[in-house]
């Protein structure tokens, strides 16, 4: 299947009803690297409550959607991005069990998506409802371009590989990651169907990514700090470094900064279109082969048989 098939819509987006066993994950599932687990972790601390509000937004702007292709592939997006929020909302429960409380922290991100990023405006602020709808469109869009890059950077990640990483939390970063990048474009077209038309559609997709990668920078920042700090096997021990960062980042347990920071100005380009992020082929592909998507289809191979 090609990116252009995808594209064109002839490439079904369809959620998976994964599960995952926990039981067995060890706190520091990369063994002898708290940096990179934890910076890794963020992702869980972000995804339920990110992830919902997607989904609400997404809900919002469905009246707006007049192509029959982008409606489905929008329904298929909204699908696989509940299901990773109920499937990383999972770990956090596991966190818990393990004594790493992360409510301390999820409690300000949920506020940050319900209140600064609701229904309608905070603070009262005088903006017209459908550029408010706009604005959190853009905002969606530069989130998913920031989670396609992340996608097809851990599905290439053989850094991780050889660190010998726990199996099930590889597996569930490698099974969101390869939908992440099986949907990247999803976002996009519906930002660009529903967001006008010329240079203020332009402006406002600049306008987005312009505030959504400095607050996604100072969240991710603040939750690697907050689960290093409170990681009960790192008591004592210093919190989260810049330099464990980057030496994470050498041995290939971290994307890099100029892998991330290089994905700003290519949004920025007016010809720009998410087709360009990551293979469409490397996703499908280990999608046929993550153990949490194979036993997910066996059950509705079961189901249909039933």
């Amino acid at each position: 299947m090609s990116t252009e098939e995808a594209d064109q819509g002839h490439y079904r987006i369809t959620p998976r009803r994964v599960s995952f066993d926990w039981h067995e994950t060890p706190l520091h599932w990369i063994p002898d690297e708290p940096t990179a687990t934890h910076v890794i972790n963020v992702l869980h601390l972000l995804l339920p409550a990110g992830e919902r509000w997607f989904v609400k937004v997404f809900k919002e702007a469905l009246p707006l959607v007049t192509d029959p292709v982008l409606l489905k592939g929008v329904k298929g997006f909204m699908g696989q991005e509940a299901t990773h929020s109920v499937q990383h909302a999972y770990v956090l429960d596991h966190l818990a069990d393990q004594e790493l409380d992360t409510a301390g922290y999820t409690q300000h991100v949920e506020w940050f998506f319900d209140v600064m990023l609701g229904e309608r405006p905070p603070l009262g602020v005088p903006i017209p409802p459908a550029e408010w709808l706009r604005f959190r469109l853009s905002v969606i869009a530069a989130v998913e371009q920031f989670t396609a890059v992340l996608g097809n950077w851990v599905l290439h990640a053989e850094g991780l590989d050889r660190a010998g990483p726990d199996p099930v939390m590889l597996d569930l970063l490698r099974w969101h990651g390869a939908e992440e990048v099986e949907h990247r474009s999803v976002a996009f077209d519906m930002y660009q169907h529903a967001g006008s038309t010329g240079l203020p559609r332009y402006a406002r997709r600049v306008g987005g990514m312009a505030v959504t990668a400095p607050v996604l920078l100072y969240l991710w920042a603040w939750g690697a700090a907050y689960l290093m700090r409170h990681d009960p096997q790192l008591a004592g021990r210093p919190g989260y470094s810049l330099r464990e960062h980057n030496r994470a980042v050498a041995k290939g347990l971290l994307p890099s900064w100029r892998e991330l920071g290089s994905a700003i100005p290519r949004y920025f380009k007016r010809s720009y279109h998410p087709s360009q992020e990551g293979s469409l082929r490397k996703a499908v592909d280990y999608l046929t082969t993550s153990p949490a998507a194979l036993a997910a289809a066996r059950q509705i191979g079961r189901a249909a048989i039933s």
